[in-house]
């Protein structure tokens, strides 16, 4: 397919906000990522070029019992528009309280659920991936979310893998749910909650939802091993998807939404940053840190994790390496930063797979998950979690 016809072909996201339509143009979504995708994070993304970014999971119960640091995660970057916070709920009960008060005071313009979370402390309490497995209980927790967004005019979505494994694929049933319940879109990862991070993201499962939710009329957005502008392009030429979803791929890249923005519009751009133009992103990042934590200590210890993926593919010597990723102020990485030599960005290197590599296994459930999809559990409250 031509560049011309592709973009001829591919349709602004909209967004029905209560202050009117919005639409992401190009469709391009910057996913939730906990730890990661906080407000200083959204603000070097968002300023690529994107059209929206959500925040990291928040959990509805700790978010309803006004925890400090729960509250600060939903605390937009400056300019941040629309405010995109996504929700993690086991109790319809708890999800649609959460939901409520963010609509009633005003603290955000989209909400997006969490079904998706492969990782143990999630999947043990139900949540995440686990819980589209249980018919009845996924479909009260995105009813009730949904019906208390809509006297605010906040639209709902919803985030998804394609099931817990192999033997127990959810995705199709889930989706064709949530969009009857009047859910804006529908994310999926293509992945099982089993491989966690492993291997290939599997496309033709989002080509079949893509085929499942047509009489519905709800778009279906892929997500899954988008490294660059043209495997975003690949994926909607592919899947017929009206957009994607991008996670590891900006891990330290957050100049990939430009790429991801001018691929979709039929442009032949890239950036490939030198490593001074680099190390400039770094600081400014950290010093965004700094600010929104209100605290050097801790926004030191926030921005270690992501020096590695700034640094992936450049020669860098190894005691530096290491001592960036113990520094404990914004001097002493200043001065580590000035003694990097200038190179160019490492394209081939810089465009491979980051982030998250965990291997596949069995994901860990509440006893007899598995035992009826239709049963009506009363699943333990995700207090324990420490998610939000």
């Amino acid at each position: 397919m031509a560049c011309t016809a592709f973009n001829r072909l591919l349709k602004p996201l909209l967004l029905p906000l209560a202050t009117g339509d919005h639409f992401i143009d190009p469709p391009v979504v910057l996913a939730p990522m906990a730890g990661i995708t906080n407000a200083p994070f959204r603000t070097l993304c968002r300023e690529q070029g994107a059209g929206l970014f959500v925040s990291e999971m928040v959990t509805a119960r700790a978010l309803i019992e006004r925890r400090p640091e729960t509250l600060r995660m939903i605390v937009p970057g400056k300019g941040e528009w629309p405010r995109s916070v996504q929700l993690y709920s086991v109790d319809p009960t708890t999800m649609r309280a959460a939901v409520t008060m963010l609509g009633k005071e005003n603290l955000a313009d989209h909400i997006d659920m969490n079904f998706g979370c492969p990782v143990p402390k999630v999947t043990r309490k139900g949540g995440g991936a686990a819980l589209p497995f249980k018919r009845k209980l996924f479909s009260n927790i995105v009813q009730a979310a949904v019906e208390a967004a809509k006297p605010f005019g906040i639209p709902v979505t919803v985030k998804m893998r394609i099931g817990i494994d192999s033997d127990h694929e959810t995705y199709l049933e889930a989706a064709k749910s949530a969009a009857d319940l009047g859910v804006a879109w529908v994310a999926l990862h293509a992945r099982t909650a089993a491989q966690m991070y492993e291997g290939k993201a599997d496309w033709s499962a989002i080509t079949r939802l893509v085929d499942h939710l047509k009489p519905t009329g709800v778009p279906v957005l892929g997500n899954g091993d988008i490294w660059s502008g043209s495997d975003a392009v690949a994926m909607i030429e592919q899947t017929g998807c009206a957009g994607v979803v991008v996670g590891r791929g900006c891990l330290g890249r957050p100049w990939l939404f430009t790429d991801l923005v001018a691929s979709l519009k039929g442009e032949d751009k890239q950036i490939t940053p030198t490593l001074h133009e680099v190390r400039e992103v770094m600081f400014r990042h950290a010093q965004l840190i700094v600010e929104y934590l209100e605290s050097e200590d801790r926004g030191m210890r926030d921005i270690r994790k992501h020096m590695a993926w700034y640094l992936k593919g450049f020669r860098v010597p190894r005691e530096i390496r290491h001592d960036l990723g113990m520094v404990s102020s914004l001097q002493e990485m200043r001065d580590l930063l000035d003694q990097l030599e200038q190179q160019p960005y490492p394209v081939e290197i810089g465009e491979k797979p980051r982030g998250r590599t965990s291997h596949g296994r069995a994901p860990t459930l509440p006893d007899g998950w598995l035992n009826d999809p239709d049963e009506l559990v009363h699943v333990e409250l995700e207090d324990a979690f420490s998610g939000g």
